[in-house]
């Protein structure tokens, strides 16, 4: 028979765990990783830097400073927990980047998935090792060789999945392609009860203006049958089109090449009342307050220059279904 030191210790163990769960972007938030601005290195060179948007400010002199990002970071937590959200961090890994959790593991479902990342990013996945332990490992999934998924391209919709991605051409010729046709097929092999549409997005690895790095940086549900959108950034026209004859016209936010680079799209959602968003949105801002959302609204510019913001810096791990 077990010692009580033993059974308390399993108990704990037991009581540690988390029941993960996303079936769509909006429902309440109850758990969420939220990256880590806590050591991301020296002040980088342009070899070391894999997109436009961060590239420019480098060169620009306005390369975010340590101080700035984790200020920011700070002020979007202290949000969170307003709202009665568990937060998670990741475990500190000196000289890096660990704003951007989003990319690095997601969930859908029941399924956590360990996406393949690119080289310059491995070293992030080690931080959210304590987390994954305390996951179910019957519903935790390695992408296979191959693969290659980036969590920013991948939202879970009522019964569909959308999915930006790369055919082989733009995927082999940017460093800014992070899913590829391999990857969607990966989704649709495992979630054949999900209907899964992959949109071919826009890329520059130079120009921040005509780059979508993911498909939020272009594209997001909000409430219960509303999006933000931005025309520009999808490859084919077809594509925009099936996304807004999806929500309707009446409950599209169109945004513009200018609100898009400044990364509009990338709000992040509480609950389907409930939107954490920039003050610099003034227009998106007034527009979603007009449509009957509560905005919370938490500096976040200084982490915009790295091309993520609310959304690219979380990972939920819990929302709740009745």
């Amino acid at each position: 028979m077990e010692s009580l030191a033993q059974y308390v210790f399993l108990r704990a163990e037991v009581n540690n765990m988390i029941d993960q769960e996303i079936r769509d972007e909006t429902a309440p938030l109850k758990v969420v990783v939220l990256g880590l601005a806590d050591d991301f290195g020296h002040r980088p060179s342009l070899e070391d830097l894999y997109d436009p948007k961060s590239k420019w400010h480098l060169k620009n002199g306005t390369f975010p400073t340590q101080a700035s990002v984790s200020y920011e970071m700070s002020l979007f937590e202290k949000v969170l927990k307003k709202h009665n959200v568990q937060v998670l961090r990741p475990e500190p890994l000196p000289g890096v980047n660990q704003i951007y959790a989003r990319d690095i593991g997601f969930v859908i479902d029941k399924k956590f998935i360990v996406p393949n990342v690119i080289e310059q990013r491995k070293k992030e996945t080690i931080g959210l090792e304590q987390i994954i332990q305390r996951l179910d490992p019957t519903n935790i999934v390695e992408v296979t060789e191959g693969v290659r998924i980036e969590g920013g391209d991948v939202m879970p919709w009522m019964d569909k999945i959308f999915v930006g991605y790369s055919e082989r051409e733009d995927f082999d010729r940017f460093m800014v392609s992070r899913t590829n046709l391999e990857g969607v097929n990966f989704l649709k092999n495992l979630f054949p009860h999900r209907q899964v549409h992959a949109f071919e997005l826009v890329k520059s690895d130079d120009d921040p203006m005509q780059n979508a790095l993911h498909l939020d940086c272009c594209f997001q549900p909000i409430g219960t049958d509303q999006a933000i959108i931005y025309k520009g950034g999808f490859k084919q026209e077809a594509d925009y089109n099936l996304l807004v004859d999806y929500f309707g016209e009446d409950h599209i936010i169109e945004i513009s090449n200018e609100e898009m680079y400044h990364m509009n799209s990338n709000i992040f959602s509480i609950s389907p009342k409930v939107i954490v968003s920039s003050p610099s949105f003034k227009r998106l801002n007034k527009e979603l307050r007009d449509r009957g959302f509560m905005v919370d609204e938490v500096e976040y510019d200084e982490i915009s220059k790295m091309e993520g913001l609310f959304r690219c810096s979380t990972l939920p791990l819990v929302r709740e279904y009745d």
